[in-house]
């Protein structure tokens, strides 16, 4: 707890009128429990944008497990954070909460309560607030209680958000004077199991869905960014938190080096979005070292906070779990195959259940890509999911002000009701850094069909020839000595490699056994040199989009194969890979 001397003294505290600019306005308080809940906060707090009737404020409840990162993310709002001592003492207008975490009766206003993933799904006991938990008020040996943890702790556990044990304190007061929900189905559990919180129920839809659904036109920017090709599948690995999840069951981290080695890297993109509470229970530092292979290999680890709903909208395909991101693919019409699917800790009520319980599973005896290949050409959206995540689609922003600006009892600003567009990430194409095994066929004059692996093990049985090609800045260093092709990215004009041209002819008198070297200065140039000492540039033809180290492995190919130089110099290079074409241009330099 923080000390009175932590307290803030503006725009709130017991001086604050003499230091405030604007004294007088209404105080809207963000709970904050964690950085979940907080992602989904900031979903509508545009929605007092513009308003100088407003000071927002922010507290954290501190009654989350998952306290990293939450003082980086309130800082980065911009907006005043009060001690949750100060917080609750501080006489506010509205509270606003994504969670039922901490001791929410608290504040002196009234309060607001939104999901902070899709409906109210899942099965969850109440630690660290004021609310009595069924059988675990007066522990006693010998008794038949689950252990925790266990399936059958989770089917004993109450709906979070959605039971009496979260919705009702100790006196049977209502916790929430509004509680916000996505879907008349709630209602209806709501009704079903407490109704005595019925009255507090309010349909006002899903920011984050109606944020994906205005987002959905820019799918193919989102694709870029993330160095799709056009003829690439994305598949986006998604995991909820904790040990039945599609991260916490070892599903993925025995997925991982079978996915870099079946998958061709030319053709299939891989991506992972996980919860923020393995991100920040665990640390981004060491989520980083478990997945650093998969990492090197192309995989690309997604924002969990700015960046995950633009990689769903990209994906092609979602290996997922039980958590409302999966849900949330599905919805979209995204073809998704469960690599966990426990239902113990989900209301069996809840649709996420029925979808659960339903959708197609990964076999992680069977080959991936067949599996992924019929997942993707067979499938047909399920309805359930969109219907079900919001009834009203397109009318949160609407909706959720109304009722904000009706529990403070002022009248809503006139211009309409806006959310925040989903950002363009930054440009992240794969960057493979492991070694890979290449294979190659020529297929006519002046064709090379290409086939890249990113291993750990073998690569899936193929015709053609095999050399390795490696970039310079590999970790496996004793690999460069057993390369056929050396490449690296950089800038043509980056003064620490001197030029494309130099560092190419350092390179091969560094690695005398290599035979071509390639210096990629963009997303269709790079530079190579033959052991020969032959200078050439390759530039992709417009609508080519192959990665140039692609490109340089399939000139390797051709001239190892004795075919003529001259000949690829005059009419050009057509690299094959999956069920797209490049043409690339081969100038002499």
């Amino acid at each position: 707890m923080a000390g009175a001397e932590e307290w803030i003294r503006v725009p709130v505290g017991d001086d604050a009128g003499r230091w405030a600019t604007r004294g007088h306005s209404r105080k809207v308080l963000f709970v904050v429990h964690n950085v979940t809940s907080a992602t989904r906060l900031l979903d509508v707090l545009p929605l007092f944008h513009d308003d100088f009737r407003v000071q927002l404020l922010v507290t954290c409840t501190g009654s989350s497990a998952f306290r990293a990162g939450v003082a980086e993310l309130l800082a980065e709002t911009g907006v005043p954070v009060a001690p949750w001592d100060q917080a609750v003492r501080t006489s506010v207008d509205l509270a606003v909460s994504a969670s039922f975490g901490g001791q929410l009766r608290s504040f002196s206003g009234v309060l607001a309560v939104l999901s902070h993933g899709v409906g109210y799904p899942k099965r969850l006991g109440t630690p660290n607030t004021q609310h009595p938990t069924p059988n675990t008020q007066h522990p006693t040996p010998n008794t038949q209680h689950p252990t925790p943890g266990s399936e059958a702790a989770e089917a004993a556990a109450p709906v979070f958000g959605l039971s009496p044990e979260w919705l009702l304190d100790e006196s049977g007061r209502t916790v929430a004077d509004a509680l916000v929900l996505s879907h008349p189905e709630q209602l209806e559990r709501l009704r079903a199991v407490c109704p005595e919180a019925a009255p507090t129920g309010v349909l006002a839809g899903d920011p984050c869905w109606d944020r994906m659904l205005a987002a959905r036109p820019y799918r193919e920017r989102y694709r870029r960014a993330l160095g799709v090709g056009r003829a690439q599948r994305l598949v986006v690995l998604n995991s909820t938190w904790n040990p039945e999840s599609l991260f916490g069951d070892d599903i993925l981290p025995s997925l991982l080096p079978r996915l870099t080695s079946e998958l061709p890297v030319d053709e299939y993109r891989l991506a992972a979005v996980l919860h923020p509470n393995i991100w920040y229970g665990h640390g981004p530092g060491q989520i980083r070292a478990w997945l650093d292979r998969a990492r090197r290999a192309g995989l690309t680890l997604v924002d969990p906070l700015h960046g995950w709903r633009q990689a769903l909208l990209a994906a092609d395909a979602v290996i997922g779990d039980h958590g409302s991101v999966t849900y949330y693919a599905a919805a979209l019409g995204t073809p998704v195959l469960l690599g966990a699917a426990p239902l113990a800790g989900l209301a069996p009520d809840a649709p996420v259940h029925a979808f659960v319980r339903t959708a197609p599973r990964l076999d992680p005896t069977l080959p991936l890509r067949p599996q992924l290949t019929q997942l993707i050409d067979k499938h047909s959206p399920l309805p359930d999911p969109a219907a079900f995540t919001s009834s009203v689609p397109g009318e949160s922003a609407t909706r959720l002000r109304r009722l904000f600006y009706d529990m403070i009892g002022i009248p809503e600003p006139d211009a309409p009701a806006l959310l925040e567009p989903l950002p363009l990430p930054p440009f992240e194409p794969a960057a493979h850094t492991v070694p890979l095994q290449v294979l190659t066929t020529l297929l006519g004059s002046g064709e090379v069909s290409v086939v890249r692996y990113a291993g750990p093990h073998p690569a899936p049985h193929g015709t053609g020839e095999t050399h390795t090609a490696v970039h310079e800045d590999t970790r496996e260093q004793s690999q460069l000595s057993l390369a056929d092709v050396l490449f690296r990215h950089g800038a043509a004009d980056d003064p620490r490699f001197g030029s494309p041209a130099l560092w190419t002819t350092e390179t091969l008198a560094r690695h005398p056994q290599c035979a071509l070297a390639a210096y990629i200065t963009g997303p269709g140039t790079c530079t190579v040199r033959t052991s020969d000492d032959t200078l050439l540039h390759l530039r992709a033809e417009p609508g080519a989009d192959a990665d140039p180290a692609a490109c340089a492995s399939a000139l390797y190919a051709w001239l190892a194969s004795g075919k003529s130089l001259h000949e690829v110099v005059a009419q050009g290079l057509t690299v094959h890979m999956g069920g797209a074409v490049h043409r690339v241009r081969v100038v002499r330099g």
